[in-house]
């Protein structure tokens, strides 16, 4: 019984880790991925796409320096971790009508990687 227990908590704290994300591999994926119009930190500012620092929170259109579709601006949508989760995965179905030009990260593992890293860009 007290193996059960102790193999039980290693499960839940293996799966909260991986939910929580590793930001070092999530800055590796994001240079990779997502820095072509995306920047983040400091000096950040819009280029093909808006910069992500503080993303977490925001309202979706919100900074302004940079030109939003309307359909980004109209959309309502407030950046929580699970909707920029799942607009990482399928940019269109968050968003229709979005001009950002990603097919998606079907990853989950991947994906919680980003917004690890993404969330080290929040204020404090």
């Amino acid at each position: 019984m007290k193996y059960a227990v102790f193999t039980l908590a290693l499960v839940f704290n293996t799966q909260a880790a991986l939910a929580a994300g590793d930001a070092e591999a999530g800055a590796k994926l994001f240079t990779k991925t997502c820095s072509g119009c995306h920047s983040v930190g400091e000096g950040a500012r819009a280029g093909f796409g808006p910069q992500l620092n503080g993303i977490i929170g925001r309202p979706a259109g919100a900074t302004t320096d940079y030109q939003y579709s309307d359909a980004m601006k109209n959309s309502g949508v407030v950046w929580t971790r699970d909707k920029l989760a799942a607009y990482i995965e399928a940019p269109k179905k968050v968003v229709s009508g979005t001009r950002m030009i990603f097919w998606g990260i079907s990853d989950q593992e991947k994906i919680e990687n980003i917004l690890a890293y993404l969330e080290t860009f929040q204020p404090k």
